[in-house]
């Protein structure tokens, strides 16, 4: 058995794992590089043919794990898909997006292009790509031993975001267990991950494989103080999110900030047509919900309070820049590469009255990890924004597990003969989680390259 590394090697985006045997070749996720241009431009490049593709195991629906999926198609992938039906379910949402915002910002980016006498740009897919892998994905459940081409999987919960999974492969005589991603413990909204079978072989994520997370109580409460306290000097807090998981985990909590009487009179708004959706998700996938919060669910709807306004249009977004003070603004995207977040920015972000909180994970490159590590300005459309609204990071609300969750998972996972592959981390993360894994496992992790192929025997 062959891995080659065609995503997620010593970064965190692009997860994409191409599996060959003797008999077959397929794909653990088939996700889009995001961030850097540099790491965007590696989103047409793949080692392998997309047409000898079998087919694909899909661990959840962020666009850095399917956001490639309609490029596979396009060109000439014609296998199955295979997820949870929750997983297919948020795919389409994410993926129809994507195209939407890439022909967007494509025709900025050739305009720009074309007067620096650059090469045009051409778009990865669009949306009658998407439409048409939706006829190549097939649901599959958690627990259910699934066989094709002579590989066998199953499904386990990940807790990752609302139905993802990790997986347990049988090929030829090995057992592969590919983490995904797995979920940080105690949200409020979905089960935490299950503990794994023991492998072989082992791919790990490392997204956060540094770092311990504050609790989500700690978290709830740092998240609460901030709001009020940009309340109090008459000022908007703007909460750049991710529209799956995120966004619904801000709005729970601000519900029953509200149920409790904590959150003072104030407009909300959820600003993101995208997160509009997968809310809706939310409430046709109860099996995928803790059990708490499903009983819930039943007597009323967690996702609504009188304060809050779901701002689809962009008139309505636009209007919301007529509101000056006691607001809280959530809106994509998460990291602020992109989306309505920027609007928000370039109206809100030099005025020291405001607060942005940040509430997940920045990727190398990108705007919103600029803001966290203490930038004086940044690009917003090409205009320089000064920083000048309290800033805060709060990463307990991370979907990522940290340190001590990983190795608690991988202490279910591994065995002394174990091979163990670390993916889904920048490169600095993995070189400081090394030493740990050693100490704790004696088993010597692998840290591919991108594009590198290693066999097991």
């Amino acid at each position: 058995m062959k891995i080659t590394f065609n995503g997620a090697a010593q970064v965190v985006t692009g997860s994409c794992h191409l599996i060959e045997t003797g008999r077959t070749k397929f794909l653990l996720d088939c996700g889009m590089f995001q961030g850097k241009e540099e790491l965007e431009d590696l989103n047409p490049k793949f080692t392998f043919d997309p047409r000898e593709i079998d087919f694909v195991i899909l661990s959840h629906g962020h666009l850095d794990h399917c956001g490639r999926l309609p490029y596979l198609v396009k060109r000439g992938f014609r296998g199955k898909i295979f997820a949870t039906p929750g997983t297919i379910d948020i795919s389409r949402l994410i993926l129809m997006d994507s195209a939407q915002v890439q022909e967007e910002h494509l025709k900025t980016e050739n305009r720009k292009r074309l007067r620096e006498g650059k090469e045009l740009k051409e778009l990865l897919y669009t949306l009658d790509d998407v439409f048409d892998t939706f006829d190549h994905f097939r649901p599959v459940g958690y627990y259910q031993w699934y066989e094709v081409n002579g590989i066998r999987f199953k499904f386990y919960n990940a807790g990752h975001i609302l139905c993802s999974e990790f997986v347990e492969l049988e090929i030829e005589g090995k057992r592969l267990i590919f983490s995904g991603d797995i979920g940080n413990h105690g949200k409020p909204l979905i089960r935490d991950p299950e503990k794994p079978p023991k492998g072989d072989i082992v791919l790990i994520e490392t997204t956060y494989a540094n770092r311990r997370h504050r609790s989500f109580e700690d978290s709830v409460k740092e998240f609460k103080e901030a709001i009020l306290k940009t309340f109090e000097r008459g000022g908007v807090v703007l909460i750049p999110t991710f529209a799956l998981e995120r966004a619904q985990d801000i709005l729970y909590i601000l519900r029953k900030m509200y149920d409790d009487g904590e959150l003072p009179e104030c407009k909300v708004f959820l600003d993101s047509p995208l997160a509009i959706s997968i809310t809706q998700t939310f409430r046709r996938h109860p099996e995928c919900l803790e059990e708490e919060v499903l009983k819930e669910f039943k007597r009323r709807d967690l996702f609504s309070f009188p304060y809050l306004k779901f701002t689809r249009t962009v008139r309505e977004s636009m209007k919301i820049n007529d509101v000056k003070e006691r607001a809280i603004i959530i809106a994509g995207n998460g990291m602020c590469t992109g989306g309505r977040i920027l609007h928000h920015l370039k109206h809100r972000l030099w005025d020291e009255k405001n607060t942005i909180i940040f509430v997940g994970f920045q990727a190398e490159g990108t705007t919103g990890r600029k803001i966290i590590e203490g930038a004086k300005k940044v690009k917003v459309f090409n205009e320089l924004i000064a920083v000048k609204s309290e800033v805060y990071t709060i990463n307990g609300f991370s979907s990522h597990a940290d340190q001590l969750q990983i190795v608690e998972w991988l202490e279910g996972a591994l065995k002394p003969d174990s091979k163990l592959v670390f993916v889904h981390g920048e490169a600095s993360v993995m070189k400081k989680f090394k030493p740990i894994v050693e100490e704790k496992f004696g088993v010597e992790p692998i840290i591919p390259e991108l594009y590198q192929t290693v066999e097991f025997h």
